[in-house]
């Protein structure tokens, strides 16, 4: 018996924030969102793919994102244009505690959630 590997990750977005919520992760970081099991259709939220893995947005109120140091980090493969792109569209960076090996960065999705972008050197 053993853990063999990672299915899906979720974050959350406020009730009602699925339109602005698809924007940033489908449009601005190109994410495509796949189909949500017909079961679960009616409680908010969607799905995206991301390499081998899924990402759950669901739904929440009452939780303060920006409180949280919980975060999902995204391997990329050109940490300096994803930086721009994000600056581009207002995204605010934040500063990163260096780790060997890695270029990266920080920022906050539009609900708050913390993003990290990284690659390799």
């Amino acid at each position: 018996m053993s853990i063999i590997g990672l299915h899906h990750a979720q974050i959350t977005i406020p009730k009602g924030a699925e339109a602005q919520g698809r924007h940033f992760y489908c449009e601005v970081l190109g994410l495509p969102e796949i189909a949500k099991p017909e079961s679960l259709q009616g409680r908010g939220g969607f799905w995206l793919q991301v390499g081998d893995r899924q990402v759950h947005v669901g739904t929440e109120d009452g939780v303060d994102r920006k409180a949280s140091k919980a975060h999902l980090a995204y391997q990329v493969t050109d940490i300096t244009e994803w930086q721009e792109k994000l600056q581009a569209q207002g995204i605010k960076m934040l500063t990163s505690v260096p780790i060997p090996g890695y270029r990266r960065f920080e920022a906050r999705d539009p609900f708050g959630n913390r993003i990290e972008f990284i690659q390799a050197e």
